[in-house]
């Protein structure tokens, strides 16, 4: 029989942890989620992921914990009850536009948060049960506008990552320079995962997939800002949970420091028109499009290199936009009551 294996998920009730929480109790894995469950957006969605999650057949394994990351305390105390081997650090302040009115929250828990989980990490080291791997969430908006200076080039980690034009990317910028010499200082194997707009089943209502889909359904206007001409590398839920899955075992070399940062993207940058006359076709509706500005919160384009993902674990996304949309638009027929 193999040793159990734990697993902190952080963030468990969100669209990427309630998915990764699954996907390793499906592998075994022992899972202490933790999640303050604050209302970003509609509360009865995490819920309503945290039931998926205890429908699962190896749901005696998951643990869940309402828990804030600021709670500095309580969370040391849960890493040092639950001695978990594995970290993915995913709960944070999300959304770029939120962070227009309200800046506090990014503070408190992509920054403090976030050291928070750094220093339970190395509790956890200093009472002798040092943590094999900490992975964490980062984005693809740490690359600015990049997208717009570089049009024909896609985004790769070594790129410069200094001229953030989001609080919520620059708080994920921070994070990655501090865990960077925390990684540096204290020896724990750290790995950063810049997400690329994620999208599928059980997705975030305030993203532009599961957004636009309700929209189409509902017949509400669809906003587009600066007529559709954005590009965004919309990556497939399940796509990145199997580079996460890959990469745990990835352990990064201490030569000199043990962090490393991957771009998890789908390398295939669409423009938001197309993405909605794409939709539009997946679920047949007529989209009531409706022209914006162009807020200063968003980037012109995302695209990533996932060569260095490749080159890691063998393997890179590769789910078709039509394909996700598709299992996206089931997802929602079958949960639209929980969207209104």
């Amino acid at each position: 029989m193999s040793t159990p294996r734990t697993a902190l998920v952080t963030g468990v009730a969100g669209f990427v942890g309630h998915a990764l929480a699954k996907r390793l109790l499906a592998e075994g894995w022992q899972v202490v989620g933790l999640d303050n469950l604050n209302d970003y957006y509609n509360p009865a969605i995490k819920q309503a992921r945290l039931n998926d999650i205890a429908a699962q057949p190896n749901a005696a394994a998951f643990t869940f914990h309402k828990l804030c990351l600021t709670e500095k305390a309580e969370l040391e105390a849960l890493c040092l009850a639950t001695k978990p081997q594995v970290v993915v650090h995913l709960a944070a302040q999300a959304g770029v536009r939120y962070g227009l009115h309200n800046q506090t929250a990014y503070l408190e828990s992509n920054l403090i948060g976030h050291f928070h989980v750094l220093q339970a990490v190395k509790a956890l080291a200093d009472t002798g049960h040092p943590v094999a791997h900490l992975l964490y969430a980062s984005s693809s908006s740490v690359y600015g506008n990049n997208g717009a200076e570089n049009a024909d080039e896609p985004f790769r980690e070594t790129d410069d990552v200094s001229r953030p034009v989001s609080l919520y990317a620059a708080t994920k910028r921070a994070d990655e320079m501090v865990t960077h010499a925390w990684a540096h200082q204290f020896g724990t194997p750290c790995t950063g995962l810049r997400f690329f707009t994620v999208y599928g089943p059980w997705g975030r209502p305030d993203m532009t997939p599961l957004m636009f889909t309700h929209a189409l359904h509902t017949g509400a206007p669809i906003k587009l800002f600066n007529g559709g001409d954005l590009w965004r590398d919309f990556t497939y839920i399940d796509d990145i949970i199997e580079a996460i899955i890959r990469l745990i075992p990835t352990i990064p070399t201490p030569t000199p420091t043990p962090h490393a940062m991957y771009n998890l993207g789908n390398q295939q940058p669409v423009q938001m028109k197309v993405f909605v006359e794409t939709l539009a076709e997946v679920t047949g509706q007529k989209p009531n499009v409706e022209n914006a500005p162009w807020l200063s919160t968003e980037v012109y384009r995302t695209a990533a290199s996932t060569a260095k993902l490749h080159a890691a674990v063998g393997w890179q996304p590769n789910t078709p936009l039509a394909a996700g949309l598709t299992a996206l638009n089931t997802w929602y027929l079958a949960h639209r009551a929980l969207l209104g």
